[in-house]
């Protein structure tokens, strides 16, 4: 082996060396973070531990107390509402089926009233058949009654835009305008909720009276009693110089 192949031999051994003492430098970066998250996490903790400590054993207590009344008092809202939410659930579960029977009970009426009295007197198989129909509208609209279903009262009244719907307007004037005259439809409530609206004929009213204070304005002025007018005018000629009554007087 010659000279030069022995030097570049123990350069290259001294170079392996130097590189397997020195660590890569990726690893540096990696290490020195790991070592500021355990400081940051030490001190953080520090931190909360001198919080706690500032805080006197009243204090604590308070705090705690305050944050039990409160999930208590969250705790008794939401007992309440799935109370109600639930009362609400049992009080109109019914509510679509009911507004479908509606449907049935007004075509029974219908059909009651399209059947005189004159017929049903004249063909006894016609009053029986109706006799039938009255029973069975009677128990229909207790059974309606049992399960909270209550017919709207609205002949005579005042109209309600929450109970009524206004379908058209009669002329009269012997009754206060929006009174209800004529009742198209049956309406019905489910409990304290409105199931169907009645659908209803109000009145347009009489003509309004004229304002009273249009009629003051309007009004002529009450002609002046010449005696009052006459003593009037005395007194103000006896009060046009000064001390003129007073020395009359004396």
């Amino acid at each position: 082996m010659t000279e030069d192949e022995k030097n570049q031999t123990e350069a290259e051994v001294a170079e392996d060396a130097e590189n397997e003492d020195t660590p890569p430098d990726s690893e540096a970066p990696e290490e020195t973070a790991a070592e500021e998250g355990e400081e940051t996490e030490t001190g953080a903790e520090g931190t909360g531990e001198e919080a706690v400590e500032e805080l006197t054993p009243e204090q604590q207590v308070e705090e705690l107390n305050d944050k039990l009344l409160r999930a208590l008092a969250e705790a008794e809202n939401v007992r309440r509402r799935a109370e109600r939410e639930k009362l609400n659930a049992a009080k109109y579960a019914i509510t679509n089926f009911a507004r479908e029977v509606l449907g049935v009970a007004d075509n029974m009426k219908r059909a009651m009233a399209s059947v005189d009295s004159e017929a049903r007197k004249k063909d006894p198989a016609l009053e029986q058949l109706m006799v039938g129909l009255e029973m069975t509208e009677r128990e229909m609209l207790s059974t309606f009654e049992r399960f909270g279903i209550k017919p709207i009262e609205a002949m005579g009244e005042e109209f309600d835009p929450n109970l009524h719907e206004a379908m058209f307007e009669l002329d009269d004037t012997s009754k206060p305008a929006g009174t209800v005259m004529q009742v198209v439809e049956a309406g019905y409530v489910l409990n304290d909720r409105l199931l169907r609206p009645a659908k209803v004929g109000v009145s347009k009213g009489g003509p309004k009276e004229p304002d009273a204070t249009r009629a003051a304005e309007g009004a002529t002025p009450a002609p002046i009693d010449p005696a009052l007018k006459d003593g009037q005018g005395a007194y103000e000629d006896k009060g046009k110089e000064p001390g003129a009554q007073l020395d009359e007087e004396l």
